[in-house]
């Protein structure tokens, strides 16, 4: 390979991980000719996004676009990523498998090398207003608490708010306990994403399987359906 072709595949493959690039279909190639390029650009990114590929942290074998490995998400999960309408494109949200046994967060964080700094943890929020309970979830980064009792029933305008119940949870989102994920929440559900978890480059979170977790940009999580942003949601 020429050094100005690996130099272009190199940008190329640095522009589809950062989202600046998304695949389209191959443009008919012609000797020496820019559809040519076009067409060898176009589809080595489909070879990148589909590929697995090296995670931005932590000690794995290898990730994948999760929209590509439906098997390892929840249903809930995997239907939102086919139907994603996130800030940037759904190939960038990458899925890991891992060992269910250590699912949880201090135990996955040793196991695979994964700093606290950079996995979120998503609660279940149970709201009541009278007599009235409705959900919400809250994520936060594992080296902090979620202040429930004050700033997020503030925002959710409830008269008392507490974590929901395990089997409430799994219930309600149709997701595994210790894999539950912002990905894929009930549609009428708010979401609150703590600032630092949606000014970090990339964080991890569940899949809704103890069996797998999703690594994407903490932005993604702010532009999710009903998330709200805010600073102090945890401490």
């Amino acid at each position: 390979m020429r050094p100005r072709e690996r130099r272009g595949e190199a940008l190329a493959h640095a522009a589809v991980l950062s989202g600046a690039v998304t695949p389209g279909p191959p443009a008919p190639a012609g000797r020496g000719s820019a559809a040519g390029h076009t067409g060898r650009a176009a589809a080595y990114h489909d070879c990148v996004i589909r590929s697995p590929q090296a995670a931005p942290f932590g000690r794995f074998d290898e990730s994948w676009p999760a929209v590509n490995r439906p098997e390892l998400l929840a249903e809930p999960v995997a239907a939102a990523l086919g139907q994603w309408v996130g800030a940037g494109p759904v190939e960038s949200v990458l899925v890991v498998d891992t060992d269910p046994e250590v699912a949880d967060t201090a135990a996955f964080s040793a196991a695979y090398d994964v700093p606290l700094d950079v996995s979120a943890n998503c609660v279940v929020i149970a709201a009541k207003r009278g007599q009235e309970v409705t959900y919400a979830a809250c994520v936060a980064l594992a080296t902090t608490r979620v202040d429930v009792n004050s700033a997020v029933r503030k925002r959710l305008g409830a008269r008392k708010a507490s974590f929901a119940p395990m089997d409430t949870a799994v219930a309600e989102t149709g997701m595994e306990y210790g894999g539950i994920t912002p990905v894929g929440l009930p549609k009428d559900w708010p979401l609150l994403v703590d600032e630092a978890v949606a000014s970090a480059p990339y964080v991890l979170v569940g899949s809704g399987r103890r069996r797998s977790k999703l690594i994407l940009p903490g932005a993604f999580l702010g532009q999710l359906p009903n998330a709200e942003v805010a600073a102090g949601l945890a401490r």
